[in-house]
């Protein structure tokens, strides 16, 4: 097996690609972003089991790359279209078409590492380098229609004006990755795939079955291939560093199964979703079935059969381990039954054994605030915020409980800080006027001052570069 050595190979990246978009502008592209598709796009999924499952592999795949330190984040789009792309500042979108294509794990981790690997080897930057004697406002709307065409469409409302900002025959040559940073990329990302502990074997089967399956598609062919151009010379490169890594035998996780069961569920109708399980069942066609079940149970929930998806939870905790996504599947079937407190109960003794699992937490803070248990509400997002304060989810809950117990001051920061997070600085720095007029205690008055000096700052500089972003 290869390993980082092979890295010897690859250009130098730091110095011209950081001249044409220093790391702190590539930082601001990738969070504006961000923050548009997560607010403003239809097709984000807001789930946190899925979210968090793909951010997991994501992580993982992270910490074995050649920057193990580095920031991503993973997000999830709503569209069957195969697709994966990555953008400025460690920001990786993935369509669940690409997750329900994939047959296995390793090969959805295989696209991922693919992904991280164009970060990483700063393809983005790279690629626009020839446009360098233009200005930072330019090159920042070339970049955001680049990401619009990886995206696939998905994108559509968020760019809708930043098309007149450059010429579109400068911008065609851009739309696919050139085919050296490809192969560099194919070469970054198997090492980190291998070393992340998956099969080595998952990205060249992947692409070789997107490749055979090119011939079907004709001239509409999947966004993924028509951005990364697909070669039979890569694959037979994919193919040769899998054979000669050291064989390891590697398992899927049940929730790779789980995760694209519920998917299957939310994409089709339940009535398709279950003749499929079904199908899968009579003819033994799984390799978990205990995920089947879960996903007939999700089937039956969507139809309204609460009695039937009860029994068919059951019967896929018979077959695995304990998994926190059967707990909040158990809990949402009593929701639906209108039995808050049996929910609840499931919920407590779930968030006990899995604290840290954000779909637990959401679900346990919205049964304890329709309750009104605030207090607990409020330790239970604070205990979270302690681990991710970065999830403006969270304080927006938070803002409801502190309200709900007539604390304005603590709602108003939570909410600022909500607002902060979303790249929305001049309604977080309202926020904090607000109740900074508000606070009749020393101490709070003390922490809403320092707080809103450091956003007044922060929106000074941002009102400065106003004319270097495309949003």
């Amino acid at each position: 097996m290869q390993g980082f050595a092979a890295s010897s190979e690859l250009p130098e990246l730091g110095d011209a690609a950081h001249e044409v978009l220093p790391p702190q502008v590539q930082r601001k592209l990738g969070a504006e972003f961000y923050n548009e598709i997560r607010l403003r796009e239809p097709s984000y999924i807001d789930d946190p089991e899925i979210a968090g499952y793909v951010n997991r592999v994501g992580r993982r795949l992270v910490s074995a790359s050649a920057d193990p330190n580095g920031r991503f984040t993973f997000f999830v789009l709503r569209d069957r279209q195969i697709n994966a792309f990555a953008t400025f500042g460690g920001y990786v979108g993935v369509n669940t078409g690409l997750l329900l294509a994939a047959r296995t794990e390793s090969e959805f981790a295989g696209v991922l590492a693919h992904e991280i690997s164009h970060v990483i080897q700063q393809h983005l930057a790279r690629g626009i380098m020839a446009a360098k004697n233009q200005s930072i406002a330019s090159l920042a709307s070339l970049a955001l229609m680049l990401l619009a065409a990886r995206a696939g469409g998905n994108t559509g409302q968020v760019v809708s004006g930043a098309g007149q900002a450059i010429e579109a025959a400068n911008i065609q040559s851009q739309l696919g990755y050139s085919r050296d940073f490809e192969r560099e990329a194919d070469r970054v990302g198997f090492t980190t795939l291998t070393k992340a502990g998956y099969d080595p074997k998952g990205m060249s089967d992947f692409f070789e079955r997107l490749q055979k399956a090119t011939a079907l598609y004709e001239n509409n062919a999947p966004v993924y291939l028509r951005t990364h151009p697909l070669t039979t010379e890569r694959i037979s490169d994919m193919q040769g560093r899998a054979h000669n890594a050291p064989y390891k035998q590697v398992r899927d996780s049940l929730e790779f199964y789980l995760v694209r069961a519920k998917l299957r569920v939310m994409e089709f109708t339940p009535q398709d979703a279950l003749a499929e399980f079904e199908t899968q069942l009579r003819e033994r066609r799984f390799a978990h079935e205990s995920a089947v079940w879960y996903g007939i149970s999700r089937a039956q929930l969507r139809q309204g059969r609460l009695a039937d998806s009860e029994k068919s939870l059951t019967q896929a905790k018979k077959l695995a381990p304990a998994n926190p996504m059967f707990e909040t599947l158990a809990a949402e079937i009593k929701m639906s039954e209108k039995d808050i407190g049996a929910a609840a109960l499931i919920y407590r003794e779930a968030y006990k054994r899995y604290p840290n699992d954000e779909a637990i937490v959401l679900g346990f803070v919205n049964v304890l605030q329709l309750q009104g248990q605030q207090e607990t509400a409020i330790q239970v997002l604070d205990a979270r915020l302690r681990t991710n304060a970065r999830d403006p989810k969270l304080y927006l809950l938070e803002a409801q409980s502190y309200a709900a117990l007539g604390k304005s001051v603590q709602s108003r920061r939570a909410t600022a800080e909500a607002y902060a997070l979303n790249g929305q600085t001049q309604a977080a720095v309202e926020q904090l006027e607000l109740a900074q007029r508000e606070a009749k205690q020393f101490q709070d008055q003390s922490m809403i001052d320092t707080r809103l000096r450091a956003l007044r700052a922060q929106l000074m500089e941002e009102r400065k570069n106003a004319n270097q972003s495309p949003f």
